[in-house]
């Protein structure tokens, strides 16, 4: 099942997706099918209702109620869920080892990957804040001039937890989105020997992009195996597979919460599957181009960056 947050009639609206560019509006199905719609207020209340209320959601999917459909073409997309807490890690080999080949060519030092990356997912803390949908601008920020795409994969968590346990880490995932980490790359090149960070190469609004839809993780088997495809003005830039992840998301949500308490709701992002942005490719973004980041089983994420807005 694919869900979305989507903008119709100036509300926002928990939808499913459904054949030939229909949606289904989930909290009027329930209210039509005389069912308890509350879990259905939002993305948020339907992962607090847990199973009873993905249970309901497949119900009205498979029986929907033609007063409850949405023409695709009547709605704007929101991000799918506001996250109570953004991390992203770095988690692909491959762009690693070519983003370090590109700054070598830039600075003459030799660049390793370090042992601890191997033995353990690196992620950083996000801006919660920041996150638009599909179909949304990106506003380029102000004092940046090398801005990049990041074609990554999400899960959103949909059990809060601690001390998880690797094996157990799939009963801890909601669903699979997928995520744009818009890079501002001369700020984050600044920066980063500071050795904090990233900072302003990540923070600015509109820098995160979530969706279109979440695909439930009832879906896939873990862990998960997708192809992944990133565009610019409809040219291939790369992809790959979400196969190659050194680390699971079973084992990414293990280490996170070590001590510390993961909850439902929270977006955590795989990091740049290897090719999946320019700096790999010595490719940077220009005011108006178009992106779009293609993941198996979940759609097209599709959204164009704009300088001055």
């Amino acid at each position: 099942m694919r869900l979305a947050t989507v903008n119709h009639n100036n509300r926002a609206t928990l939808v499913a997706a459904l054949p030939d560019d229909q949606l289904l509006d989930l909290r009027s199905a329930a209210q039509q099918a005389g069912l308890d719609a509350d879990d259905f207020l939002s993305m948020q209340s339907l992962i607090d209702a847990a199973e009873q209320g993905l249970s309901t959601a497949r119900t009205l999917v498979a029986n929907p109620p033609q007063t409850a459909t949405i023409p695709l073409a009547d709605v704007s997309f929101l991000p799918p869920i506001m996250p109570v807490q953004y991390r992203d890690c770095l988690v692909f080999e491959d762009h690693l080892t070519n983003c370090f080949r590109v700054m070598e060519e830039a600075t003459g030092r030799n660049h390793e990957v370090p042992d601890v990356w191997y033995q353990q997912p690196i992620y950083y803390k996000g801006n919660r804040m920041s996150f638009i949908g599909h179909g949304t601008d990106v506003k380029w920020p102000h004092y940046a001039e090398h801005l990049d795409i990041e074609l990554e994969l999400a899960i959103v968590v949909g059990k809060t937890g601690k001390d998880i346990k690797a094996e157990d880490g799939i009963n801890h995932i909601f669903g699979y989105t997928i995520l744009n980490d818009i890079s501002a790359r001369d700020a984050q090149m600044a920066e980063m020997p500071g050795q904090l960070g990233p900072c302003k190469g990540k923070d600015f609004d509109t820098g995160n992009i979530l969706g279109p839809f979440i695909l439930t993780a009832d879906e896939v088997p873990h862990p998960v195996a997708l192809n992944m495809e990133a565009r610019v003005n409809g040219e291939r830039w790369g992809g790959g597979n979400s196969a190659q992840m050194q680390h699971d998301f079973g084992a990414i949500l293990a280490h996170i919460s070590a001590s510390e308490t993961v909850y439902a709701g929270e977006v955590i992002g795989s990091g740049t599957v290897g090719t999946g942005c320019g700096l790999e490719l010595g490719k940077r973004l220009s005011d108006g181009d178009s992106f779009e980041l293609e993941i198996e089983k979940i759609g097209i994420l599709a959204n164009r960056i704009v300088k001055g807005a």
